[in-house]
């Protein structure tokens, strides 16, 4: 499991997830999986076998306005007490701490300068 302040995971977000896909298999040669984590088709990019990054659609009203983009996400002990850290050292809590069934708790923030970030507790996966 990685440490407390890594960065973990890197997510493309996205209005044409398919123009994405085309475009990074052409400039990477990434391949793209298309999985259900339950909150409908995500797409796992993969350099080979290894995968390196997600891609989630923006058709949410939520997302009106905000430029596609690539998200990154921190590693974290403890979401809910990280969120409060955020929100007692002048950050802001952008969306609460919420749960992806088979991928962890997570939380949109952004810190003091307004730059936004995740902080995600990864489902412990079975290395065995």
């Amino acid at each position: 499991m990685a440490e407390h302040g890594a960065f973990i995971w890197n997510e493309l977000m996205t209005r044409d997830v398919e123009g994405a896909k085309a475009f990074y298999a052409s400039v990477l040669g990434w391949g793209a999986d298309v999985v259900d984590v339950g909150v409908g088709p995500y797409v796992l990019f993969k350099a080979g076998d290894t995968v390196v990054g997600g891609a989630m659609a923006m058709t949410e009203p939520q997302f009106d306005g905000i430029p596609p983009h690539w998200f990154a996400y921190v590693n974290v002990d403890d979401v809910d007490a990280s969120t409060a850290a955020v929100a007692a050292a002048g950050g802001m809590v952008i969306r609460p701490p919420f749960d992806i069934p088979t991928v962890g708790r997570i939380a949109i923030v952004q810190d003091s300068t307004g730059a936004a970030l995740g902080l995600m507790t990864p489902v412990p996966c079975d290395d065995h």
